[in-house]
């Protein structure tokens, strides 16, 4: 009889979460009002599940390592100082170590704080998820990037970003692979000024951050899904992925396995493990998206 009251219990409870405004899969509710006075992207560097409020969890996690793919969530990054910077700290995110050919990491860059500039024939693209910062080179001129700004510094450029007081970067760097008299140039950028670009057959919005040409060896993608909005394609491909959830919450597919996701969460795909993602929750998912591009697989 025990068992019995304990089962109705938990279906009335299921049932009333259903019915409620956030739903399953949602994180715990904001104050509408109070949220709408976020800057974007706020949900990223302060998800719902960080690891202040996992703290009496003791030993859990959601982060996941494979063979051919990994999830890395907020309360698995380890912070040390980044070598080269001044005054910020740096979570390594994926690296060689896993079979990527790029490194991706999160630069958090206190007050007055300064980057380090990468190893030689390394290519960098930096983008602002909180704050600001001031990137300068040796021509003198110097460019503000606030958040959603970016920007892609070529093999061996000098430079420096500069931070007064705070910000939060994610930050991808690779050893640039040369074809032929082909030359990358620096560029400054922000997503809302990157035009959509046609997805046939799939429902998402795309952007791409870099040109397309030949003399790129990767691109960064943001792609929003509203909720509902799915992949129509279950990828499967050579290209290699770094995925930074900037937005919203879903379901991503990696190989056999399903993943509730959400803003915060970064994600390592290696080549040909099958893919796929769905939008959940009541706001825009968008993620930003490495992909190696134009050159010979072999």
């Amino acid at each position: 009889m025990r068992s019995r009251h304990l089962i109705f219990f938990i279906v009335i409870s299921l049932v009333k979460a259903s019915k409620s405004d956030d739903g399953f899969c949602s994180a715990p509710s904001i104050v509408e009002s109070d949220e709408k006075t976020k800057p974007i992207y706020w949900k990223a560097t302060n998800p719902s599940l960080s690891p202040s409020h996992l703290q009496d969890l003791p030993g859990f996690t959601r982060s996941v390592y494979k063979r051919d793919h990994a999830l890395i969530t907020p309360e698995s990054h380890v912070y040390s100082p980044l070598p080269d910077w001044k005054n910020t700290l740096g979570a390594y995110l994926i690296t060689p170590a896993t079979g990527s050919h790029f490194v991706m990491y999160l630069a958090k860059m206190k007050e007055m704080s300064s980057s380090g500039l990468p190893p030689q024939d390394i290519e960098r693209l930096v983008f602002v998820v909180e704050g600001a910062v001031t990137l300068t080179n040796t021509s003198s001129s110097s460019k503000t990037l606030t958040v959603d700004s970016y920007a892609y510094l070529p093999p061996n450029f000098h430079h420096s970003l500069d931070c007064v007081e705070s910000a939060t970067l994610v930050v991808f760097e690779r050893r640039y692979e040369h074809l032929g008299s082909h030359t990358t140039e620096l560029i400054v950028g922000s997503t809302d000024k990157q035009p959509l670009l046609e997805t046939p057959g799939e429902v998402f919005e795309l952007r791409k951050l870099l040109p397309v040409s030949l003399a790129y060896d990767f691109n960064i993608h943001i792609m929003d899904f509203q909720p509902g909005e799915f992949l129509n394609v279950k990828e499967v491909h050579y290209n290699q992925h770094g995925l930074l959830l900037l937005e919203g919450q879903g379901i991503y597919r990696l190989g056999d396995n399903w993943y509730p996701v959400q803003a915060g969460d970064v994600i390592w795909m290696a080549p040909f493990v099958p893919q796929w993602y769905a939008a959940l929750g009541k706001t825009r998912s968008r993620y930003l998206l490495y992909k190696d591009v134009n050159r010979n697989p072999l």
